[in-house]
């Protein structure tokens, strides 16, 4: 359907929803994160951001982050994704890069050992 010009197009006011429980995992974790509600400006850096206020900034969505209650899945994504930018699940890209170097390292030990194991059983 056309509109004539200058007049506002017709708005569905759609009614809020509550996400379901987490226990029952029907919904995306994502619909009860706490920063839905918050500026997402707050949780990704403009370009150009002086050092001072990037931090100031990321302290500020980690505060955030702490009270959310999906905060684990919210992190857990952005380590499996991997999301490159911004805070998600109260830690930074370059924590969340520590983190995963670290899990890597891990895995690697796990694979060592278990071989070593393997072949003591075997010998």
């Amino acid at each position: 359907m056309l509109h004539p010009p200058h007049q506002p197009l017709p708005v569905a006011v759609v009614p809020p929803q509550r996400a379901p429980a987490r226990e029952d995992e029907a919904g995306p974790w994502h619909a009860e994160a706490v920063c839905r509600r918050d500026e997402a400006g707050l949780f990704f850096a403009p370009s150009k951001e002086p050092t001072a206020a990037r931090l100031a900034r990321e302290e500020a969505a980690k505060r955030v982050c702490a009270r959310c209650p999906v905060m684990v899945d919210c992190r857990e994504h952005a380590l499996l994704q991997p999301e490159p930018y911004g805070v998600w699940g109260g830690l930074t890209a370059a924590e969340r890069r520590v983190v995963l170097a670290r899990r890597r390292r891990r895995e690697v030990e796990l694979r060592k050992s278990s071989a070593t194991e393997r072949i003591a059983r075997a010998g």
